[in-house]
């Protein structure tokens, strides 16, 4: 017997994995921002706990179906945005896993997904949570996409301020995560 997934399809675009080593592939404009969030390896480990749950897509505004409650290697992911049948469905797959180390020493935990058919983008996204030497934590998101078709290369700069809009949002939750907000 077959396991039905969640999403359809395989992932999309080429460079799989490419946001684990930071080399986007050519032809595919990449964002990176990074934000800090506080100090302390309790705050680390607080933000990696949520960003490894799902809820930096949660706390973004965003509904969330998923084949796992935590982020694992190949987990499929719908997050969906709008509202009724103006909602937009993004189906992910996710293609790399970093989980925090024992110990206090610098480093950095998340994942990357990757878009799969249906998605308004072909590209990835990754959410990393970073501690430095110095015990300040930080929030990296590193995303790389084209339009997945001429509808939404037409709502070009409708793409780029929703992109924008929900990485705010993410930045947010990581905030709410640092301060212990349910």
């Amino acid at each position: 017997m077959t396991e039905k997934r969640l999403a359809r399809g395989e992932l999309n675009y080429p460079g799989i994995g490419s946001t684990e080593y930071g080399q986007p592939p050519e032809g595919f404009p990449c964002l990176v921002s990074q934000n800090y969030l506080g100090e302390g390896l309790a705050v680390y480990r607080r933000v990696v706990r949520g960003v490894l749950a799902w809820e930096l897509q949660r706390r973004s505004g965003l509904r969330v179906r998923t084949e796992s409650a935590v982020v694992v290697p190949g987990a499929r992911v719908v997050s969906g945005f709008g509202i009724g049948p103006f909602r937009i469905n993004a189906p992910c797959e996710v293609v790399w896993v970093h989980r925090p180390l024992p110990g206090d020493g610098p480093q950095s935990a998340g994942f990357a997904y990757g878009t799969l058919p249906g998605h308004p983008e072909r590209g990835e996204e990754a959410f990393e949570v970073q501690i430095d030497a110095s015990g300040s934590v930080f929030l990296k998101i590193t995303a790389f996409s084209r339009h997945s078709n001429w509808f939404y290369t037409a709502g070009g700069a409708f793409a780029r301020r929703a992109q924008s809009l929900i990485t705010s949002r993410y930045i947010e939750g990581a905030r709410q995560l640092t301060a212990g907000e349910s």
